[in-house]
């Protein structure tokens, strides 16, 4: 598995041309679910069902990859066969459920923390039960067996309601502190609760970030607003399938991924 610093070699700086639909299937927690009241906002995936959509990957030859690997592979033509995996929210249960079985796999993710709530817990969702979150030694342990480790903000809320000094501290001060603990460069931002404009993807990018990733960002589509696929303890095999099937129909804006060199960073970005 090439290091992180190798694979940020391969990765050029935006904007880059290629073109779409990546695949990037988007998880949160991974632990036992004993009651659907356990999982009111669907962010949880029992480790059986994991392992489940793991095999699924394999079967059918493709390899999961963290954003950084998959957006490398693809700028230098290679990306055939690869899906990108993404654990938002930095839950410390990554640790023990998804990560012996990423590894089981030869796969490679990449996991969205936290740095403001290290230790903590996801006190934003109200109705939810409370699961605890990574703290330093899980990051780094996590980092050490190869997963790439992206910011998701500080502390999680939602970054277009914030002004613009608490903007730059989410993006900017999260990725300092996430490179002073991991030593590495960290190249991916995630935006919490997927909620993104103009204004906050070029504040993104300002504070030295590579990519970032939403769920649906429409027209803002592009290097720093990648669409992700929701995957949840619902998709078996054949829900899977129908959502790489219907992927492609599903992302037909902008044509291209990433602009030209000649056009804006992100489309709206002040």
């Amino acid at each position: 598995m090439p290091a992180p610093t190798a694979l940020r070699r391969l990765l050029p700086k935006p904007p880059l041309w290629v073109k779409p639909p990546l695949w990037v299937a988007m998880y949160h927690s991974v632990t036992p679910i004993t009651d659907a009241a356990d999982d009111p906002y669907r962010v949880t995936v029992s480790p059986v069902r994991f392992a489940r959509q793991l095999h699924w990957l394999g079967d059918r030859g493709l390899r999961g990859v963290s954003v950084r690997e998959l957006l490398a592979a693809t700028a230098a033509g290679r990306a055939k066969g690869l899906v990108g995996l993404t654990f938002d929210d930095g839950y410390a249960d990554f640790l023990d459920s998804a990560l012996p079985l990423l590894r089981r796999h030869g796969f490679t993710a990449t996991v969205y923390v936290l740095p403001g709530r290290l230790g903590g817990e996801n006190a934003w969702d109200a109705e939810g039960p409370r699961k605890r979150l990574l703290d330093e030694d899980g990051i780094l342990r996590i980092a050490e067996a190869g997963m790439e480790i992206g910011s998701h903000g500080l502390t999680h809320v939602r970054l277009t309601e914030c002004d613009d000094a608490e903007l730059a501290a989410e993006t900017r001060r999260s990725r300092e502190l996430l490179e002073e603990l991991t030593g590495d460069p960290v190249d991916g931002f995630c935006y919490p609760y997927g909620d993104v404009d103009g204004r906050v993807a070029h504040a993104v990018r300002k504070a030295g970030y590579r990519y970032a990733s939403a769920i649906d960002p429409g027209p803002l589509t592009g290097a720093y607003a990648l669409p992700r696929v929701h995957i949840g303890e619902d998709d078996t095999p054949w829900r899977l399938t129908a959502k790489r099937v219907l992927h492609p129909l599903r992302r037909r804006h902008p044509v291209d991924l990433f602009p030209p060199q000649d056009a804006p960073a992100v489309v709206g970005a002040p």
